[in-house]
């Protein structure tokens, strides 16, 4: 039996039970069981970096709209397929404000979390061609999504981006669209898992190339207002959160309550679907749904048989938000920045005891400290690295599940790390590196 900081035996044994075959290419909700049965065996709390899911409390504002719509008796009443026209109001006038695009009202659409948003729209984007096929993921990426697209049997294809940064993405780009197979992209902004950010040239490429080739890009605006580097939180007032909706008019935005205003366990998004996108017409949709205009099949054809759609009370809880931020009276992101402060000791931590950072910048420029980071361990693969961690405490994810080609690489969430646990991991991580030093 080896001597570390979480009893071997037990990590041991509990990994045997679980029936996985390796922690290191395991999904996060794999891992999280993994992790909560160790600790329940064990007693001891672990370092958990594997889910990416709020650390602070709900926004207040939110937690009492909720409450008075409760009061008001909405429990008992289904609400409009396509939203409430309040919250769907407010929708338009945030993208507006701290987005400076104009989208009406009937393209802003409430849903079970960006998750189920996602979903709708996979299921959407597939069938709007009857030549094409596939969708894009520009990775790393949520493993979720490509799992959403085995679920419905839809093709796709990913590359990982760090390598075509700049001028270089545009020729990347042109590759794939080329072959008249991709219908749309995916990509995330900042980035889960490596917080990495498009620059205002990259999304001006992607958003020409998709005006070009005619392919609707789907922009996942989970970490909204979330690069700390620049301030975001004002509302009417430059600078506005990056986005490909300055360059194309065929996107579609997915913006998380969960992250920007802490209200993950209440699952409610945004599904933001340009003007010019609403009313297209495509005829092959024909085949699947009442009408060839885009939103509403997407509303009436997709999203009703999804769910009739979205918790009630839960609308006017993000309506609250959102017009708390509109209104000036509600800093969301300040609220959040917490998660970069972590952030930025948590790394000095790793990278002082032999770790390093995997995705580092944004072209030439350090990327941000912000929700997640990624790191690795000289003369480890991610694999093996993971497996290891589990014995000092550790968790987190491997970059292999996300699309990443960077094989040696782990990402870390920032989100669950008390400030207090900093002394805990300084002392793990000290003791990983004596362990393996001759790895």
């Amino acid at each position: 039996m080896r001597n570390t900081p979480i009893h071997f035996d037990t990590v041991k044994k509990k990994m045997t039970e679980s029936g996985l075959n390796s922690v290191g290419r395991s999904s996060i909700r794999e891992i999280k069981k993994l992790v909560d049965q160790i600790e329940e065996a064990t007693g001891e709390k672990f370092i958990r970096m594997e889910m990416g899911i709020p650390g602070l409390p709900p926004s207040e504002i939110g937690v009492q709209g909720q409450i008075e719509a409760l009061k008001k008796g909405v429990a008992a009443i289904y609400p409009d397929i396509q939203g409430i026209k309040p919250l769907k109001d407010e929708i338009s006038r945030f993208v507006k404000l701290f987005m400076d695009i104009d989208v009406r009202e009937e393209g802003c659409i409430p849903t079970v979390g960006s998750m189920q948003g996602g979903f709708a729209a996979f299921l959407m984007l597939s069938r709007l061609f009857e030549e094409r096929d596939t969708t894009l993921f520009i990775d790393p990426g949520f493993p979720v999504h490509k799992m959403q697209h085995r679920v419905l049997g839809l093709k796709f294809e990913s590359f990982d981006v760090y390598n075509y940064r700049g001028e270089a993405l545009r020729e990347k780009l042109e590759e794939y669209f080329s072959t008249g197979k991709i219908h749309s992209v995916l990509y995330s902004n900042p980035n889960n898992p490596s917080w990495i950010c498009f620059t205002e040239d990259e999304l001006k490429i992607i958003g020409e190339l998709a005006t070009k080739y005619n392919v609707v890009i789907m922009e996942d605006l989970a970490y909204f207002g979330m690069d700390f580097r620049k301030d975001y939180s004002k509302p009417g007032v430059a600078p506005f959160q990056p986005t490909v909706a300055r360059y194309t008019d065929n996107y579609i935005l997915f913006i998380s309550s969960s992250k920007a205003f802490s209200y993950a366990g209440e699952r409610i998004g945004m599904m933001v679907i340009s003007n010019n996108l609403f009313k297209s017409r495509y005829k092959n949709l024909l085949e699947h749904y009442p009408s060839d205009e885009f939103g509403y099949a997407m509303v009436f054809g997709t999203m009703y048989p999804l769910s009739s759609g979205t918790s009630h009370s839960a609308q006017y809880a993000l309506k609250a938000m959102l017009k708390a931020a509109n209104d000036g009276d509600l800093n969301f992101v300040e609220e959040v920045k917490d998660y970069g402060k972590k952030a930025e000791i948590m790394k000095k931590l790793f990278i002082d005891n032999g770790f390093e950072i995997v995705y580092h910048t944004d072209i030439d420029v350090p990327i941000a400290h912000g929700f997640y980071f990624t790191f690795s361990y000289p003369g480890m693969s991610a694999e093996e690295l993971l497996n290891e961690l589990v014995y000092y405490g550790i968790s987190a994810i491997s970059l292999l599940i996300t699309g990443s080609e960077r094989e040696e690489g782990i990402r870390a969430c920032t989100s669950l790390i008390q400030h207090d646990q900093m002394v805990d991991l300084e002392s793990r991580l000290f003791r990983f590196n004596q362990d393996h030093k001759t790895k």
